[in-house]
Order: structure tokens, then C-alpha cells, then sequence
């Protein structure tokens, strides 16, 4: 399988608000490849996302998907709800209901059949063989993120086109099979170890943000990089002025790999919710659930020590530039 772009740069899905159909589209349109992002979107309105993307660009582009979890056990939900009450007394909301979900998986699959992007792709999990052979009699390729070698034969098994390969320095969410522990191997490393257990296409992510980086990905067997910390605050994206502002400044020295947001690993700025709060529990969707009322009433008071800020290792090279010219230097 080959990407149907001009050049090796994929946008990497980035659910919660970066990513855009305008992101989506001008990736597109400068000749790499873009992504809907349909995590945490109703069926609807991801309905509405491929459909405005489509509206933008003549170009073929993806839409990713969260597989989902199972309910997690309630006693380390209710006792991380207990630890961060007075934060939520200090912002003056509510914690926000620790419940389970499936994201609408079963209805964005339906959307994703009936729509026909070139390519869906899938974090947290893979789907079944049974999905996979639905989205391939609907003409849709599918792709499987892997944080581990090993998760490469599952993809495999249940018909994956392509892998994406993230590596440890990659911002947002850890999207591979596992959350048990950290990913915390680098991305050629990664990528040389998933290259030895299959054949299938590989697109690495992690860190990449200059044209040596790209060059580096693709030296180690992948067919494109996936770049996400490199297009945050480009005008495209829909990324909060609290989070902008946190990666053009250097407040926050560092990034750390975290589960305080969302109960799943995922690497972000290392602000004061992130450290303070190590050892929250192993508990996706429940925990994003929980926190989301103190995150989005840190982001309207401008408050950058509380919301997650994600960002892979390479986000002091982060430019205000249009989408477009991120693409370019990149990608050439």
C-alpha cells in the first residue's frame, strides 16, 4: 500500500479540538496527507467533519478512530475523584461524571462505511477481522497504531493495511494496544522492531519536527512520518490560546508521559496537574470524563498549570506558521 500523497508527511489525528477540516484539507492540499480526527466526536458531527473536509479539498485523507476500552474497577476512580476535589473547589466546578463509554464506535463505523474516506485508522486497539473486512468491502483501507512490537501480529491477523508506529517522543495519547506501561521506546527503535516482525506498510511518528527527522523515519522502512506537535499552532488548528501559548513560551521546561488526564498514557508539558498527579489510575474513558469540567474551566480562565497540554519531545521547534508551509519544510 502507498499513501496517495505527493510527499511523506501525514497529519497526525489529534482529537479533543487541534485537529480540523481546515487542518485536514490544507495538509492535503500541500501535498501530504490528512487526518479526521473522530475521537470524542458524535456520530453526527463526524459525519459533519469528513463532509466539511470533503467541501475543502479534492484530496483523499483519513479518519481515525478510539476502539474501545473496557469499565475499569471503581475504587481507583472514586479515590483519584477524591484527591482532586479541591481542585475542582478551587476552579468552582463539578468533577465531571466518571462513566464509561464506547464513543459511539459501533455508529462512527457506520458513518466511516457509509462515507469512504481512502483510509481509517484506529487508536487503543484494533478492530476485529469481522470490521476490517466491512471497511475493505467498502473500499476503505485500515490502518492499526502500535506502540510495541508485538501488537504488530495482532493488526496483521485481523487484516491491518498499515501500521502507524508511535514512538515514545510522540505528544497526545499513547494509542497502542496496551496502557499497562508506558511506551518508552524511541521511534527508529520502535520502527526497526515492528520492520522485523511483519511486512505490512509503516508510517512513524514520534518527535519528528525538520526535514532530518522525516529523513531519519524514512531511512528506518517507514513510507511517511506522522507529524501532530509540529502542526499545533499552525491557524488551522483548533488548538486552545492557553495551549498555544504554553508551547511558544518555555514555562513548562519539559514534557511528561502522564495518566492524570485521561487515565491512558500520553506525553504532554510537564505543568502542575501532570506532576502532581503520577499515579492516576489506569481508567480510560472514566478519568477523561472526570477531569474534562477542570480542564476546560482552567482553559476559559487561562490557567496553563491544570488543562493537558500535549506535545511530544520536540515541541521547542513549534511555529505560528500556516499548515501549508509546515508541510514544506518538513516534507520539501
Amino acid at each position: 500500500m502507498t499513501l496517495p500523497s505527493d510527499v511523506p508527511f501525514v497529519q497526525a489525528p489529534m482529537a479533543g479540538g487541534p485537529s480540523t477540516p481546515e487542518l485536514a484539507a490544507a495538509v492535503a492540499s500541500a501535498g501530504g496527507f490528512g487526518f479526521v480526527a473522530g475521537g470524542y466526536l458524535t456520530p453526527a458531527a463526524l459525519r459533519d467533519a469528513i463532509e466539511a473536509t470533503r467541501e475543502l479539498t479534492p484530496r483523499p485523507f483519513g479518519v481515525n478512530l478510539f476502539v474501545p476500552s473496557r469499565p475499569s474497577d471503581r475504587g481507583p476512580i472514586e479515590a483519584y475523584a477524591q484527591a482532586l476535589q479541591p481542585e475542582a473547589d478551587r476552579l468552582g466546578v463539578a468533577l465531571g461524571d466518571a462513566r464509561w463509554d464506547d464513543d459511539g464506535y459501533p455508529d462512527k463505523l457506520d458513518v466511516v462505511t457509509a462515507l469512504r474516506p481512502h483510509l481509517a485508522t484506529f487508536t487503543f486497539g484494533c478492530p476485529s477481522a469481522d470490521e476490517v473486512a466491512r471497511l475493505h468491502a467498502a473500499g476503505v483501507q485500515v490502518g492499526v497504531t502500535v506502540t510495541a512490537s508485538g501488537d504488530a501480529a495482532v493488526a496483521e491477523a485481523a487484516g491491518a493495511d498499515l501500521l502507524l508506529v508511535q514512538g515514545t517522543e510522540a505528544g497526545g495519547h499513547q494509542g497502542g494496544l496496551g496502557d499497562d506501561e508506558p511506551n518508552r521506546t524511541p521511534l527508529l527503535e520502535l520502527l526497526a522492531a515492528v520492520r522485523a516482525r511483519t511486512s505490512l506498510p509503516l508510517i512513524g511518528g514520534g518527535g519528528v519536527m525538520d526535514a532530518a527527522g522525516l529523513r531519519a523515519v524514512l531511512d528506518a522502512g517507514a513510507i511517511a512520518a506522522a507529524c501532530g506537535t509540529a502542526l499545533l499552532c499552525t491557524p488551522e488548528a483548533g488548538t486552545s490560546a492557553v495551549h498555544r501559548d504554553a508551547l511558544l513560551s518555555d514555562r513548562f521546561g519539559d514534557t511528561v508521559l502522564t495518566r492524570a488526564y485521561s487515565g491512558r498514557y500520553g506525553r504532554g508539558l510537564a505543568n502542575r496537574f501532570a506532576r502532581e498527579h503520577p499515579d492516576a489510575p489506569r481508567a480510560y474513558p472514566e478519568i477523561h470524563h472526570l477531569t474534562s469540567p477542570l480542564r476546560a474551566a482552567a482553559r476559559r480562565a487561562g490557567d496553563a498549570d491544570v488543562p493537558n497540554l500535549w506535545a511530544g519531545t520536540g515541541w521547542p521547534s513549534t511555529r505560528e506558521w500556516p499548515a501549508a508551509e509546515v508541510v514544506r519544510a518538513i516534507a520539501g
